[in-house]
């Protein structure tokens, strides 16, 4: 089962790259290319512990649907979004944030189990993990220049 792993420097403080993290505005801001948006759970502000969020967007040209749940929440330091329902066989998005000085640190650990079997498993070889860390990257750089710019104000409230 892939690991996908990766750390982003924030000069920001860690409570406002946290926000940011788990704002459905940013994350929408973050997936243009997909045309990821939330359609049913909470679609709009910050999501908190036991809240899930249903996605549409479209991979690898298919139109797909996705619910997650926020299963651990400890305010400013991890959260996790995990899989209800979706193309995956299952995921956990682990979101970790530690304050070093003027940077916060945020660490992405995604665990995912893609479903087929034995073609997942090709799948995630040939083209599948690469394609969820690109995704994932730009995330976390959307992230970045909001918490980094003035922009952070259009997302959370002062």
């Amino acid at each position: 089962m892939p690991v996908i792993e990766f750390t982003t420097d924030i000069r920001a403080p860690i409570e406002r790259a946290f926000d940011l993290s788990r704002s459905i505005e940013v994350h929408m801001a973050s997936t243009s290319r997909t045309g990821e948006r939330a359609v049913a759970g909470v679609t709009t502000g910050l999501l908190g512990l036991g809240e899930e969020v249903t996605w549409r967007a479209r991979h690898f040209g298919v139109w797909q649907r996705l619910t997650s749940r926020i299963t651990l929440f400890e305010r400013p330091v991890h959260f996790r979004d995990s899989m209800v329902q979706g193309a995956f066989r299952r995921f956990d998005h682990d979101h970790f944030f530690a304050q070093r000085g003027e940077i916060t640190v945020m660490r992405d650990v995604f665990d995912f189990q893609s479903p087929l079997g034995i073609l997942g498993r090709i799948a995630d070889r040939l083209f599948l993990v690469e394609y969820m860390r690109r995704f994932l990257l730009t995330r976390a750089a959307v992230i970045k220049t909001i918490a980094e710019t003035e922009q952070w104000r259009r997302y959370l409230s002062a």
